[in-house]
C-alpha cells in the first residue's frame, strides 16, 4: 500500500527525521530522541506535524441534530469559538473513534478524527445524515501543526495580532497567524503542556512551520516525533485509539464517563445507559511501576496470587518520572488508586500500583 505524505515529509527527511508508516501516512517517528523531544515539550515548546489527522466540514440546518445523534456529548452547549472532546459510539457498545467537535459558526462545525480511521468515520457519520446536512472531508486539503508546551503562547504571540492568552481551553479563534488568513488557533493538545494547534490550508504549511521555528528559536524550539507525542500523552492517561479505546470498549469502561451525556439521544443511549445503571465490570487505570521493567501494550496483567486481572493497553518508560508507568484494563475490585498489582513480563512478574490520573499529577 502506498503511503500518504504530509505537505512537509520532504523537510523532516531533510531534517534527519526517522520515517515510519503510521495510520497509512509517512510521519516523523523523532528526530534526535524520544527523550530529548519529550522533556524540550514538557520544558519549553516543541512543534509537531500532526498534519495526518483528519478534518471533516458539517454545515447545514440539519448538522447540529446530526452531531447530537452520532457523538456521546452534548454539542448543544457548544458557541461559536469553543471546541468539544467527544465519542462515536457504535451499536455494539464499544467506540467507533473518539474526535473533537469545533462550532465555527452556527450551522457550521468541523469535526477532527484519528487518521487512521478517516475513511471508517466518514462512513459511519454520513449514513446519519440527512438532506439538510452537507458533509465536506478536507483532510487531504489542511495541515495541522500542534505547538506545545509552556512557552508556547510567548513564541507565537509575535506571529498574530490575537490575543493567545485570551483563548480558554478548549477555545479557538480563526485569524490571521503569520501572515496567513483564516488559521484556526485551538487551545487543544495531546500532551498535558500547554499551547496550541494551528489549523493552516496546505499552500501554506512550510510558510507557517518556518515562521514558527524561527519565532521559537529563542526559546530553544525543536521539531518533535510521534514517540515523544506517546510519552506525553501517555504520562496524561489520554486515550490512544486502538489501544485504549477501540470497537470493543465502552466510553464508561474507558473512563469516559464525563463526555457521554444521557440527556440527549445518541447511537446506543440505551445500552449505555443500561451498563451505567447496571455497573461496568472493568475499568481503564493507570499504573505506576514499582519494580523495574517497561509495561508493554498486551501484556497480562494479575493479582498477587498471579490471576488474570486484566491488560496493558499502554506502556512506556516516563522520561519526566523515569519509571514505567502504563495504561490498563482491570477488572473493578482492582481498580481504586493505591492497588497493588502485577505486571506480567514474560516468566516474572512485576509489581505496580494503580495511581490517579494524570500518572505526573
Amino acid at each position: 500500500m502506498d503511503l500518504k505524505k504530509t505537505q512537509l515529509t520532504d523537510l523532516h527527511e531533510e531534517l534527519g527525521a526517522k520515517m515510519v508508516p503510521f495510520a497509512g501516512y509517512l510521519m516523523p517517528v523523532r528526530y534526535s530522541s524520544d527523550i530529548e523531544e519529550h522533556n524540550t515539550v514538557r520544558d519549553g515548546i516543541g512543534i509537531f506535524d500532526v498534519s495526518h489527522m483528519g478534518e471533516f466540514m458539517v454545515s447545514g440546518p440539519g448538522s447540529l441534530e446530526l452531531i447530537q445523534k452520532v457523538t456521546s456529548n452534548d454539542a448543544s452547549k457548544l458557541t461559536p469559538g469553543r471546541a468539544q472532546y467527544s465519542c462515536l459510539p457504535n451499536t455494539e457498545g464499544g467506540i467507533v473513534d473518539d474526535l473533537i467537535v469545533y462550532k465555527m459558526d452556527e450551522d457550521h462545525y468541523m469535526l477532527v478524527v484519528n487518521a487512521s480511521n478517516i475513511e471508517k468515520d466518514w462512513k459511519w457519520i454520513s449514513g446519519y445524515a440527512g438532506d439538510d446536512v452537507e458533509m465536506q472531508n478536507v483532510s487531504d486539503s489542511m495541515s495541522l501543526f500542534a505547538v506545545q508546551g509552556p512557552k508556547a503562547a510567548e513564541a507565537l504571540q509575535k506571529l498574530t495580532d490575537i490575543d493567545l492568552s485570551a483563548i480558554k481551553f478548549y477555545h479557538f479563534v480563526a485569524g490571521e497567524f503569520a501572515d496567513v488568513t483564516d488559521v484556526i488557533i485551538s487551545a487543544t493538545g495531546y500532551t498535558g503542556a500547554g499551547g496550541f494547534e494551528l489549523y493552516v490550508p496546505n499552500i501554506y504549511a512550510r510558510k507557517v512551520w518556518d515562521a514558527v521555528m524561527e519565532a521559537g528559536k529563542p526559546y530553544g524550539i525543536k521539531p518533535i516525533g510521534l514517540g515523544a507525542r506517546d510519552t506525553l500523552r501517555m504520562e496524561m492517561g489520554y486515550c490512544l485509539y486502538g489501544n485504549d479505546i477501540d470497537d470493543s470498549t465502552s466510553p464508561l469502561e474507558a473512563g469516559l464517563g464525563w463526555i457521554t451525556k444521557f440527556t440527549k439521544d445518541f447511537v446506543n443511549a440505551e445500552q449505555l445507559k443500561k451498563q451505567k445503571e447496571e455497573g461496568i465490570s472493568r475499568k481503564l487505570v493507570g499504573f505506576k511501576m514499582e519494580d523495574r521493567g517497561i509495561p508493554r501494550h498486551g501484556y497480562d496483567l494479575e493479582n498477587a496470587e498471579g490471576e488474570k486481572i486484566g491488560h496493558v493497553t499502554s506502556g512506556t518508560m516516563s522520561p519526566t518520572l523515569q519509571q514505567g508507568i502504563g495504561l490498563g484494563y482491570v477488572t473493578l475490585d482492582y481498580a481504586a488508586p493505591d492497588t497493588e498489582l502485577f505486571v506480567a513480563v514474560r516468566n516474572r512478574k512485576l509489581k505496580a500500583r494503580v495511581q490517579k490520573l494524570p500518572l505526573i499529577g
